[in-house]
């Protein structure tokens, strides 16, 4: 085979591997970080592009919007792949990464809602979607060009560093809002300062583009193009290739359902949770991932690196058996660290609402339909991170472990009004509403949880360029795995704040939303420990259905 004979013909120095990977890892950092900035503003790009006093119905337009990036990856995916194969890696993953830089630069540029209208979210929504597109080529791209220099002996450890920068740009984006809070008055920094991330990303672009360039064309597509081996239709290769249906199946599944559903759960649903329910301060809040994200970038190594000697296989079936066992506790206990006061009142006060039609519409407002006052309470009490019982009654009623809590008429039209009256309400029973700053054993203890979430994500990522890359034949190669990577991620893991953030607003339950990850995990173990090839970790082999 070409891929063979191109690696043993031509085995890449130290250096030009190191030159590899680091090139490959700090373009795969920045353009992760500027998808990620998006979700990391996400409080306050509510405010500066939707207009809306409702902070659940804000926050949700905001994942809506999030999500539309995701949504677009897969046709990113099929463009870029089939570009890949017949141009490519090398050419194709600098164009991906020149369009990523440019939409995320003009994020930066767009007027308020106050200032254009709906003209802001819509613009917002069409650089939303170059995003998506050129991240659908990105990953592929970073994740072959690696595995296609890597001996196969170090194909995990080499290809993990991609898995390690895609938490790399996440980290960029805390490091980022970070600096520029020290450096912008928190006024300034909301009305703003926001900018200055986005804007930043002409200058990562420039440094990916040059690291990029000093690149040569992978080995393997060398060997191919000079054997005329390419294929001269990529996306329908890949679908009629044999054996690959089945692969293609459990690559989305058995693969990226699993390991995307953890990652953001572990990164983005701790921050939201954090954040808001548990009211943890944001200078705290992003501290503490900060923190956590630094050491969980040295998991995705390790895993990748012993994924060389157990096999791709077992990593994943460990690390998703015990999100399963683990998931739910490991929030549980995070909110306890959090916010512990709200947990305590909460068990000690048991919040009852009753009235009619007692059930919640998070996009009323957005649809114009309208919200019961029941409705309402039950929406500022979620959002206020706040349990409660439902309970049959003809008149809307709170009560605070049995004592009733005073409903101002007044304040139920107004979203501001009602969170404030709620607050001050409950306050009287213990509930403590205001922002938190966890004294440091706390602060440990969260930092903690952070970590065993980012082992769990570990587990299921860090072998995964290797064992795609294993997968399929080298002539489709970026498109087949590609193709699913980016259905999985951008669907199953892109929609994740929103469905989970839904579920979540529908039960009144914080913690509802987890069973969304819960669920696709369960069923991707099913298909990883049916699909995944077992034992040592080999080249992509023909009979290998």
């Amino acid at each position: 085979m070409a891929e063979a004979q191109a690696l043993a013909d031509r085995e890449p120095s130290d250096k030009e591997i190191r030159l590899v990977i680091g090139a490959s890892s700090a373009g795969t950092i920045f353009e992760w970080y500027d998808f990620f900035i998006y979700g990391t503003l996400a409080y306050i790009l509510k405010d500066a592009f939707y207009a809306t006093d409702n902070e659940t119905l804000g926050l949700l337009l905001v994942w809506s919007t999030f999500a539309v990036g995701f949504a677009f990856r897969p046709l990113g995916a099929v463009l870029f792949g089939f570009l890949g194969d017949r141009l490519g890696r090398k050419y194709t993953f600098l164009v991906t990464v020149t369009l990523m830089g440019i939409a995320t630069a003009g994020v930066g540029l767009i007027p308020t809602i106050d200032t254009i209208g709906i003209a802001a979210p819509i613009i917002v929504i069409l650089l939303r979607v170059i995003q998506g597109l050129a991240l659908g080529g990105e990953y592929g791209g970073a994740a072959i060009y690696v595995a296609e220099h890597a001996p196969p002996e170090k194909r995990g450890f080499y290809t993990s560093f991609i898995q390690a920068s895609v938490a790399g740009g996440f980290v960029l984006s805390i490091i980022v809002v970070i600096a520029c809070r020290a450096l912008i008055p928190t006024e300034a920094f909301n009305a703003w300062g926001w900018r200055v991330p986005f804007l930043l990303s002409i200058a990562l672009l420039a440094i990916s583009l040059w690291m990029r360039l000093k690149l040569s064309e992978s080995p393997v597509f060398q060997a191919m193009k000079a054997a005329g081996e390419t294929s001269g239709n990529p996306f329908v290769e890949s679908m009629t290739y044999p054996g690959n249906p089945k692969r293609l199946f459990v690559a989305l599944f058995g693969i990226t359902g699993i390991l995307t559903t953890i990652w953001y759960t572990g990164f983005f649903s701790a921050m939201s949770f954090l954040r808001g329910p548990m009211h943890v301060d944001d200078v705290t809040t992003e501290l503490v991932l900060l923190v956590s994200g630094l050491i969980v970038m040295s998991f995705y190594v390790i895993i990748g690196k012993w994924s060389d000697r157990v096999g791709r296989k077992l990593p994943i079936i460990i690390g998703s058996a015990l999100t399963l066992v683990l998931l739910f506790p490991l929030f549980w206990l995070m909110g306890s660290f959090a916010n512990p006061k709200l947990a305590e009142a909460a068990e000690r006060t048991p919040i009852v609402v009753s009235g009619p039609a007692c059930e919640t519409d998070p996009f009323a407002e957005l649809f114009k339909r309208d919200q019961t006052d029941c409705g309402k309470l039950l929406e500022t009490l979620t959002a206020s991170g706040v349990a409660y019982t439902l309970k049959p009654g003809g008149e809307l009623a709170i009560t605070a472990g049995g004592n009733p809590v005073t409903i101002d008429p007044a304040w139920l039209k107004d979203g501001a009004a009602r969170k404030k009256g709620v607050q001050e309400g409950l306050a009287a029973y213990g509930f403590d509403f205001a922002k938190q700053s966890p004294p440091a054993g706390q602060v440990i203890g969260i930092v903690g949880v952070l970590l065993a979430l980012g082992m769990l994500s570990a587990l299921t990522y860090g072998s995964v360029a290797a064992l795609l890359s294993e997968m399929f034949p080298p002539r489709i190669r970026y498109s087949s795995m590609s193709i699913p990577y980016h259905i999985g991620a951008g669907y199953l893991g892109g929609f994740l704040p929103l469905i989970a953030g839904v579920i979540v607003a529908r039960t009144g339950d914080i913690y509802a939303g987890l069973w969304y990850t819960w669920t696709v995990v369960a069923f991707g173990l099913l298909v990883a420990w049916w699909g995944i090839p077992g034992g040592p970790p080999k080249d992509f082999d023909e009979g290998t259905a």
